[in-house]
């Protein structure tokens, strides 16, 4: 494969570059228990420019604001180089209701905030970053246009949505003359491929580019828990450590170890670190625009950018595709098996059918 951070790639159905691994800046502050304090936060930022990296994603809400203060000023002499990506909907103010979601007042609100903390006249990509099923699309999708036209954001995204609100919300703004959405943040990695059923189909059908976020689950791929790990224990996902945080989250399982222990033998195998495998495993999807890699040290950060060198062979895909594969569910399993294909195609060979699985990875594969 063989890519760097400045082998570009277009993002969705835009004319936008971003680089193919995307920096993600919620580990920029330490007011969450975890993450980098303003020295080391400008070191992980420095390297990742300098390997000629230009996506940066950031909310609203990241370290309680630290992330993207920090990157406002980080950004003072090379802002207009730079894609930042920051998110808004969640809770800005405890208690008070229209501090968050997804409508107008907080869409205006929350965009204000992030400008004057990253210290921008504008925001290049904005994703309404959680779904909440109560604001109507078009009060949403005419506020992000209304935001556009302002000048005040280029482009729009969604994530952590359904597959058909998004595609709906898509129809909705092509129809209307709407600012389309150009990109779509979902968790996808080894352990979690469910997006492979719809979400990402549909992206690369309605022209987002897919930005998935956790792509080392959690720090699961990496080959840092055994099977000890999966002892109980009553600590909450607050309670500072990543473990109990993924105990919490159910991260952690018998099925989740199995899939880091065929990973680790894969990277092995390569010469390289599991994290870097299992990166690069995100990045071969086709649908997959720049996975998003997070990190608390300039170590950290140089060691994921070398999943940009890892090419597979066949088998070894084969193997990890094996291990972590997913129950299709429904219509997928009919779709996808043979007596599915017969009902419409008999026994015909139609050249291009093979186009029916793509954007699902490897291949989903059922169980």
């Amino acid at each position: 494969m063989s890519l760097t951070l400045d082998t570009y790639r277009l993002l969705g159905r835009s004319g936008l570059r971003v680089s193919p691994l995307a920096l993600g800046a919620a580990t920029f502050g330490t007011e969450w228990g975890w993450g980098a304090e303003q020295d080391e936060a400008r070191k992980l930022f420095d390297l990742y420019v300098e390997r000629g990296g230009n996506f940066i994603d950031t909310a609203i809400t990241y370290t309680n604001g630290s992330s993207e203060r920090l990157l406002g000023e980080f950004t003072r002499d090379n802002r207009e180089s730079l894609v930042l990506a920051t998110k808004y909907t969640t809770l800005r103010r405890p208690g008070d209701p229209n501090s968050g979601g997804p409508h107008r007042k907080n869409l205006f609100a929350s965009v204000e905030t992030s400008l004057r903390q990253l210290n921008t006249d504008y925001i290049d990509l904005l994703y309404l970053h959680v779904w909440d099923f109560t604001t109507p699309v078009e009060e949403i999708l005419r506020g992000l246009d209304d935001l556009v036209r302002q000048g005040k954001v280029l482009y729009v995204a969604i994530s952590n949505a359904p597959a058909w609100q998004v595609s709906r919300m898509q129809t909705i703004a092509d129809l209307r003359g709407w600012s389309p959405l150009v990109a779509l943040q979902i968790e996808y990695n080894l352990i979690e491929r469910t997006g492979e059923r719809d979400l990402i189909p549909m992206a690369r059908e309605m022209g987002l580019g897919v930005v998935p976020y956790s792509p080392l689950a959690g720090g699961v791929l990496t080959g840092k828990y055994s099977r000890d790990d999966l002892t109980a224990t009553n600590a909450g996902p607050d309670d500072g450590t990543r473990k109990n945080f993924n105990l919490a989250l159910g991260t952690l399982t018998e099925r989740n170890l199995a899939i880091a222990d065929v990973l680790k033998e894969v990277a092995t195998e390569l010469g390289h670190t599991p994290a870097q495998v299992g990166l690069a495993w995100t990045l071969r999807n086709p649908g997959v625009t720049a996975p998003i890699i997070g990190a608390r040290t300039p170590a950290q950060l140089e060691s994921n950018l070398g999943a940009l060198e890892v090419d597979f062979t066949a088998s070894q895909l084969a193997r990890l595709d094996e291990v972590s594969a997913i129950e299709l569910g429904a219509p997928h399993a009919l779709l996808a098996s043979d007596f599915g294909r017969t009902l419409t195609r008999g026994d015909l060979k139609v050249e291009g059918a093979s186009q029916e699985s793509a954007g699902r990875g490897t291949m989903l594969t059922a169980r």
